[in-house]
């Protein structure tokens, strides 16, 4: 998900997405302990996902849109 595409959203919508980026990366470390993953990039990517609307949240909390 790219920082264009998350600008958009309004702070309830960003704090929804971290909720079920936070709960799907929990579920593939578990998945990645168990048995390997096809993919092992797919942690990485869900990482920076999560940091990136973290980020963007901080910055409109800053910027005073305040839901």
């Amino acid at each position: 998900m790219s920082p264009d595409e998350i600008r958009p959203l309004d702070l309830g919508e960003i704090d929804q997405r971290i909720q079920e980026e936070q709960e799907d990366l929990e579920q593939l470390r578990f998945e990645h302990a168990i048995a390997q993953l096809p993919n092992p990039m797919i942690l990485r990517k869900k990482r920076r996902t999560i940091a990136r609307l973290k980020t963007i949240r901080t910055e409109k909390q800053d910027a005073g849109e305040a839901a």
